[in-house]
């Protein structure tokens, strides 16, 4: 009988679940790892939760850089924010190898697991990379600047530190509209993660009179060449999902 470990969709739980499904010594073939929710449940398995342990966290990633490697770990936690329901198995899998190889692992791109983890890893890493670009911010009252995003991906985490380093003297949040999350910058602080509540968001969601965002409008429209106005060719460089809280497209 196959033993499935289930955890909530956050980094924490996920690496708790590993560490669990590990030390359950059922063999690593006897074991399956899943985010919840789940879907249909299936047949002649056995389903165990498992909540998120900051001491067995800590203890995961201090094997991953030791015994593995950092850049392992920074695959691992890029792959950890995919939108892809098979990430925590394929982390379990990854590390399993990588246990067993050591930091060579990550050039082993023959094998299908690598390979998967690689794909998880860039396409999270390649949708923070749009969003670096394509973020907005709204100043809001106090002079908070305020930006709203929908990632497929749970990248706020990776794009928070761009922001920290390029405005570390202003109050910024970048909301996650789609998990409830935001990224909180107090002025000449560090960063923090934090959870919102559902009146917090609709308080965060009001329509701002920011002046700057008309006269970024403007910009955008003058700037424009008629005769080279390629709606195909932007569409490639620019997804029309990406566009919902960017002002000029509004």
């Amino acid at each position: 009988m196959t033993t499935i470990f289930t955890c909530q969709n956050r980094f924490d739980d996920m690496m708790t679940c590993v560490y669990d499904a590990w030390a359950s010594r059922l063999g690593h073939s006897n074991v399956r790892l899943m985010t919840e929710p789940i879907g249909n449940l299936e047949l002649f398995c056995e389903y165990q939760h498992v909540d998120a342990d900051p001491q067995k966290t800590a203890s995961v990633i201090r094997s991953i850089q030791k015994k593995i490697s950092p850049y392992a770990y920074s695959m691992v936690y890029r792959a950890a924010m995919s939108d892809q329901p098979d990430k925590l198995d394929t982390i379990y899998r990854f590390l399993v190898a990588g246990f067993h190889y050591g930091a060579s692992v990550t050039d082993y791109l023959q094998e299908p697991i690598v390979m998967r983890i690689f794909e998880l890893n860039r396409k999270a890493a390649n949708e923070a990379h749009f969003f670096k670009e394509f973020i907005r911010f709204s100043n809001m009252q106090n002079n908070v600047l305020v930006s709203h995003i929908e990632p497929k991906s749970d990248v706020i985490t990776l794009i928070a530190p761009h922001f920290s380093d390029r405005l570390p003297s202003e109050n910024w949040m970048i909301i996650d509209d789609t998990r409830s999350t935001a990224v909180v910058h107090p002025m000449n602080q560090n960063y923090y993660l934090t959870s919102l509540s559902e009146k917090e968001m609709d308080q965060l969601s009001q329509e701002t009179d920011d002046p700057f965002v008309d006269l970024w409008k403007g910009f955008f429209e003058n700037i424009g060449i008629k005769e080279r106005k390629n709606p195909r060719c932007q569409r490639n460089m620019l997804p029309l999902w990406y566009r919902k809280h960017m002002p000029e497209f509004h």
